[in-house]
């Protein structure tokens, strides 16, 4: 993978939690009226500074509809579902959460997660297949010494993710039940391979059909543990070959025949409904997934197209949504790291590219890299040296250090739930460097994120039918507003 770069500043939060006891009506016609008190809502502050963390302030009001909002919802323009939010429990994470504290201060990072009333929600995990750049060593689910081969894969086992992956999903799962995992290879097994290496090389052509069978029992394997693979990637990073870690070369050619040919029908004949999601590479390539999604014959086992956000811009998930307008949408990666250190100014590039950035780009799900490293950034399996994950566990005494993707993550995860929708929602003035996105999730409740990026706190109105809130918004400040 290459270098994690660039997201990383400093900022204010602010969470409100509205409570309103009107339903949305449109107003009649008539003479102007004065605002009238409908609700309130509870104010949860998070400073630039980080004097404040999630704290609750006092209450702001909401009002009947009077003047003239700056932006206008629209609940009955429902564009796509979300899945959810997250990051990646990698080998490295899981061995950590499991190895490196202590049950008690394990339970409490777990709720701290994956409780959406007592921490920040997390409903969407993305595992590796194997190992990874973040994981104790190279292996995959059939390794076999050098020379030899089991293309009926007798020797398949997820034996090493007993170790630690597998009872810290049970534990994870036993905290969040409505929890969607994507898994993603880094290599599939080295005897299926041109250079018979883990690292590089690609897909041998007569291995195509004993690779499909390997995702089969792979995804079988942990339904047996109790885990269910809502979603697979055919190769993470697929056009990254050149790593010290596993990695493959899988052109567009070779994912779409791979897919077509091999993989979805072996899905189908096994009676997976795991979906299938193309391409899981930077934003700065659209073709690829384009092209897959473009055969017939492949498109028709695929539920969508992943990206990373190492190079390009995210606006190219709106490119292939426009192509495939019918197809999902998927943000599956990126990690902040001691490259980029100030607190605000990594708030606002997460809002503006990773979690605003995604959703109103058509993404059903925004997932950052490592869910947990260490103090030394790691362990790390010749991968990045420098990267950060959601919380660092001190390796020594398991205390818990919530990072700037923690808080940014919760502003999403917290209160935009599995099953909700993005909604229409009019955009500010460029000029403001105000920005938003707004959700109804599957209880009713709205949902809307706004971030200032400028210098100076702004007012703004939201409106809602014949109801309206304003609210003034801190410099560099994030504020998600839920009724």
């Amino acid at each position: 993978m290459p270098r994690k770069r660039g997201m990383v500043y400093m900022l204010t939060t602010l969470v409100l939690v509205a409570v309103s006891c009107q339903k949305d009506s449109d107003p009649k016609p008539g003479p102007p009226v004065q605002p009238v008190a409908v609700g309130k809502a509870q104010v949860w502050l998070t400073t630039g500074d980080q004097t404040s963390l999630l704290a609750r302030q006092s209450d702001a009001a909401i009002t009947t509809a009077v003047g003239t909002p700056t932006i206008t919802l629209d609940t009955t323009t429902r564009l796509q579902e979300i899945e959810g939010f997250g990051a990646a429990l990698t080998g490295s994470s899981a061995y950590l959460i499991n190895k490196k504290m202590s049950a008690s201060q394990r339970s409490s990072l777990l709720k701290s997660l994956f409780n959406a009333t007592d921490g920040i929600g997390i409903s969407y995990l993305r595992m590796t297949i194997g190992a990874s750049d973040f994981s104790l060593s190279d292996y995959t689910y059939d390794d076999m010494p050098a020379g030899q081969t089991d293309y009926p894969l007798d020797n398949f086992n997820i034996d090493k993710d007993q170790d630690d992956v597998v009872p810290m999903l049970k534990q994870i799962l036993s905290v969040q039940s409505n929890l969607r995992i994507m898994g993603s290879p880094w290599s599939p097994p080295a005897w299926m391979k041109t250079n018979g290496n883990l690292k590089g090389g690609k897909l041998k052509t007569d291995a195509y059909d004993s690779y499909a069978q390997y995702f089969v029992k792979y995804v079988q394997a942990f339904k047996a543990e109790g885990i269910t693979i809502d979603a697979i990637t055919p190769q993470n990073e697929p056009l990254f070959s050149t790593a010290t870690y596993p990695c493959m070369e899988m052109q567009a050619t070779d994912q779409l025949n791979f897919i077509k040919n091999s993989l979805g029908p072996a899905f189908q004949a096994a009676g997976i409904t795991t979906k299938i999601v193309t391409y899981d590479h930077n934003w700065d390539n659209t073709a690829y997934a384009i092209s897959i999604l473009n055969d017939a014959g492949a498109s028709q086992y695929i539920a969508g197209s992943a990206f990373h956000a190492y190079g390009g811009n995210v606006s190219a998930m709106s490119v292939v949504h426009n192509a495939s307008p019918t197809k999902g949408l998927y943000f599956t990666e990126i990690s902040g790291g001691a490259w980029a250190t100030n607190f605000s100014d990594n708030l606002q590039w997460q809002m503006a590219n990773i979690f605003i950035g995604t959703t109103k780009n058509w993404s059903k799900n925004a997932l950052l890299w490592n869910l947990a490293l260490d103090e030394n950034a790691g362990p790390t399996n010749n991968g990045c040296a420098d990267c950060r994950g959601v919380v660092t566990i001190n390796s020594t005494s398991g205390t818990v250090t919530k990072n700037v993707e923690y808080y940014s993550l919760g502003h999403f995860a917290k209160f935009v739930r599995p099953g909700a929708f993005r909604v229409a929602s009019t955009s500010f003035e460029s000029s403001t460097q105000l920005d938003n996105v707004a959700f109804i999730n599957t209880d009713g409740s709205k949902a809307l994120i706004v971030s200032n990026a400028g210098s100076s706190q702004q007012t703004f109105i939201a409106k809602l039918g014949a109801r309206q809130f304003s609210y003034t918004i801190p410099a560099k400040a994030v504020v998600t507003i839920v009724w």
